[in-house]
């Protein structure tokens, strides 16, 4: 199993000070976890895309390269690419570049995004939000298996025999990404991609039901099975025990809430009995001791399978040496404990 880290790059003023850093040293930040990371052992880090002041990570792809040219193992992913408002041919560019820089550690997670910016910021309709992100994840997906492509589709002009240039050191991964929509786990067993999941608020065992279809309808499919792979991702924060972990992480939890989720229903406060139901055993988020998130793992392993989690631990303001020690927690006490097989691998090798 593998064991990462993601990142949004939030700008979230100090929930104690109401000061916020500047964007120059937050990607610094971004660029000193995954070097850590790298480092000490994780296997993945992941730059989401986002369009926004506070959320200052705009091209994951440049950040991507930066932190290829200074690391050395550590496979590189986007989490997400907004696929529907980007040029499918521009983004394999720009990701089959990174993968050449890093010597073959690039990767793609393409979703639609949880934010709405993009549209019109790059003149695309709202009304075409499911056919923007299909019409483009089939393009990006024939991108990848040739040097030459032909196509034709609704929202840009026709390739005819086109050069996609520079070619990666291999294939290229392109991961869906799921927000909890059940159609779009289908989509990626369609498509035959793997898929992650980002769950920061409800319980896990409400998608075990989703992640089995999608295992289902790939394999129905005929697709490669080496690609039926499942990822989750959520918040997370590690210290020596659970209540020192619970009392440090909740300020920037409920910080990060106030001033980013693009909810309008949202009431800008995550209650304290809100965020301890969310840590507790069977709840989404990963909060506590480095055995707590080892057993968390192992249930949620339980109810999916899953050959990958992804951690985001530098959210709302959080200062970056509890970011380094939660990163360095996790690479040596809990991936020691989750190697091996997941239950899902184990009964297919039989």
């Amino acid at each position: 199993m593998e064991l990462g880290l993601y990142t949004f790059g939030d700008i979230t003023p100090d929930p104690q000070t109401g000061r916020a850093i500047p964007v120059e040293q937050r990607y610094a930040e971004v660029l000193a976890a995954a070097k850590l990371a790298d480092e000490i052992g994780l296997d993945v880090f992941g730059v989401g895309e986002h369009h926004r002041l506070d959320l200052p990570i705009s091209s994951p792809a440049v950040v991507m390269a930066a932190i290829a040219a200074a690391t050395e193992r550590i496979r590189l992913t986007s989490a997400v690419t907004i696929l529907s408002t980007l040029d499918p041919v521009r983004v394999f560019q720009d990701f089959a570049t990174v993968d050449l820089l890093s010597n073959g550690r690039a990767e793609i997670i393409a979703g639609r995004g949880a934010y709405i910016e993009s549209f019109a910021l790059f003149g695309e309709d709202m009304a075409d939000y499911d056919a923007l992100f299909a019409e483009k994840l089939a393009l990006l997906v024939k991108l990848s298996e040739s040097e030459r492509v032909t196509w034709q589709g609704r929202f840009r002009t026709a390739l005819n025999d086109a050069q996609i240039s520079p070619r990666p050191t291999a294939k290229l991964p392109i991961w869906l990404g799921a927000g909890g929509n059940p159609e779009t786990m289908l989509c990626a067993a369609d498509f035959g991609v793997p898929v992650i999941l980002a769950n920061i608020s409800k319980p896990p065992a409400d998608f075990a039901g989703q992640i089995a279809a999608y295992r289902q309808r790939h394999a129905e499919k005929g697709h490669d099975a080496s690609t039926r792979k499942v990822a989750i991702a959520t918040h997370a924060h590690l210290a020596e025990n659970s209540q020192t972990a619970r009392d440090e992480f909740y300020p920037h939890y409920s910080a990060y809430f106030r001033a980013h989720v693009p909810r309008a229903n949202f009431t800008g406060e995550v209650s304290r009995e809100v965020y301890d139901r969310r840590a507790a055993a069977t709840g989404p988020i990963f909060v506590g001791s480095p055995q707590q998130i080892v057993d968390k793992i192992m249930y949620e392993r339980e109810l999916f399978g899953h050959d990958r989690f992804l951690a985001q631990v530098d959210i709302g303001g959080l200062p970056y040496a509890k970011v380094a020690r939660s990163i360095e927690l996790l690479a040596t006490r809990v991936l020691p404990a989750i190697r091996g097989p997941s239950p899902a691998r184990a009964v297919q090798a039989e």
